[in-house]
């Protein structure tokens, strides 16, 4: 069987998104997504936080920063990266989550809105280059007529 690094995480944003340029001029945009994890503590269920930070490349980087502020939700697909580095003799490492689309969905913590697009519903992608190179259809295409009729009875 072969490797599969892949992640898809739906959650909100735990501050504003931060933007910087390469020395060779490469934008790289930052954030952290905290997704809630609900477990059951005795009687009651209760919310677990846990955050994962993401970094956007290139382009989808440079036109999603604005809108990707502290609460609003987000969904991230990507993959996991773990850098390694040595600092003061001991060594370090630390996971990312290696963006390959981001899409924002709903409104931010305060906002009552609830849909996916008609409330500022916008997708960048990573690599928007690979639906024009032939390598198969998108999600931002479009609706796909798939050959079936909605009169399912179930």
């Amino acid at each position: 069987m072969a490797d599969l690094n892949h992640v898809i995480l739906i959650g909100r944003l735990t501050r504003d998104a931060e933007l910087k340029y390469t020395a060779n001029g490469q934008a790289v945009c930052k954030f952290s997504v905290a997704v809630n994890r609900r477990r059951k503590n005795g009687d009651q269920w209760v919310d677990e936080p846990n955050f994962f930070d993401v970094v956007l490349w290139g382009r989808s980087g440079e036109t999603l920063n604005q809108y990707l502020v502290k609460g609003k939700q987000v969904a991230v697909d990507g993959e996991l990266r773990q850098d390694r580095w040595e600092q003061d003799g001991q060594n370090r490492s630390k996971v990312e989550i290696l963006a390959n689309n981001v899409q924002l969905l709903g409104g931010g913590q305060g906002s009552s809105g609830s849909s996916t697009q008609g409330d500022g519903g916008f997708t960048a992608s990573r690599r928007p280059s690979e639906v024009s190179q032939g390598r198969g259809p998108s999600a931002n295409d479009g609706p796909v007529d798939d050959g079936f009729a909605d009169d399912i009875p179930f």
